[in-house]
């Protein structure tokens, strides 16, 4: 099944031309999830083609302004559009009231029912549970409570080998083999093993999406093991005294991360304004990891089943 996320935004607090604030779309299968809001978030959504009214549910990982100014807008608009299914949205305490504040004097009677759901930004808990995967809080170390989440999917079924099939395999014995299960007669002989009807599942794969947070390894057991993990990367090494006083990490603290969690693949993103371009983080990131990836805005990554030295990049979509 597709399982991608397309990067909207890759700033951080200040504007800068040609550079967003954070914003991404995760899409598994034919769903979507915004993941954080920055301002604009809505514009970046129609230049890459999505239709905001498709979005099932939000993700905000804590509220400082470039993570979620976007979202009063976004809501707004899939209002006047008329939208009346329930919304899903996840993010740090206080993030209703705020919503309730500006919909009251705005007077603004929604249409559709946001279904809120507060995030645990002190422990990684179960936040969400798709029929496909699971998502979990990372708490992060940051000037304000924050949460990353991590989007796992659940196991896949083995698959059937189709020239092993014939019609005499009863169907619940064909799922018994996908459920990884040896089929015996009655008196105990093995009539249909897994090994000889069944190909091994593909493995399980994960999204970690690390905001905003100074360099903090007791979040390595959470994402370790990811397919593919963004993890901001504000400042370059030579101030990375400045990047922990202000509770955010470098391009070289983020690979560390990614090498010690045993990541597939790292995104780096979240750059200072101060830096006019970007490449140097690469450099720095990828002496340290060397399967690091900007995240560039306007393209989508896949996120693969097993590691690999490439990242797969789409056009937008």
């Amino acid at each position: 099944m597709p399982f991608s996320v397309l990067i909207l935004g890759a700033g951080s607090a200040t504007p800068v031309l040609n550079r967003h604030p954070s914003s991404q779309l995760l899409t598994y299968e034919s769903e979507n999830f915004l993941i954080d809001c920055g301002e604009g978030t809505q514009f970046r959504l129609l230049e890459n083609k999505v239709r905001p009214g498709k979005l099932k549910g939000i993700f905000i990982s804590h509220l400082h302004g470039d993570h979620y100014f976007g979202l009063i807008g976004l809501l707004s608009s899939l209002n006047l559009g008329g939208r009346t299914e329930d919304l899903l949205l996840f993010g740090p305490k206080g993030l209703d009231e705020v919503l309730t504040l500006q919909f009251k004097y705005s007077q603004t009677p929604l249409q559709f029912r946001i279904l809120y759901t507060p995030t645990d930004t002190s422990a990684s808990t179960l936040l969400y549970e798709h029929p496909c995967f699971n998502v979990y809080t990372i708490p992060l170390s940051h000037r304000i409570p924050c949460a990353g989440f991590l989007f796992q999917e659940k196991p896949h079924k083995r698959k059937l080998i189709k020239e092993k099939i014939t019609d005499a395999i009863p169907f619940d014995y064909l799922r018994q083999l996908k459920n990884g299960e040896d089929i015996y007669d009655e008196g105990g002989n093995l009539q249909y093993s897994v090994a000889e009807y069944t190909l091994p599942a593909p493995p399980p794969r994960s999204y970690a999406y690390c905001s905003d947070t100074r360099y903090d390894e007791s979040i390595i057991p959470i994402i370790r093991g990811a397919s593919l993990l963004y993890h901001e990367a504000t400042f370059q090494d030579d101030l990375a005294h400045q990047a922990s006083t202000r509770f955010h990490s470098t391009a070289r603290e983020a690979a560390t991360i990614a090498q010690k969690a045993n990541i597939g693949q790292l995104l780096i993103g979240h750059f200072s304004s101060r830096y006019k371009e970007v490449d140097t983080f690469l450099t720095e990131a990828q002496s340290v990891f060397r399967n690091t990836h900007i995240a560039e805005e306007g393209v989508t990554f896949n996120i693969p089943s097993t590691p690999s030295t490439d990242v797969s990049l789409l056009p937008d979509t």
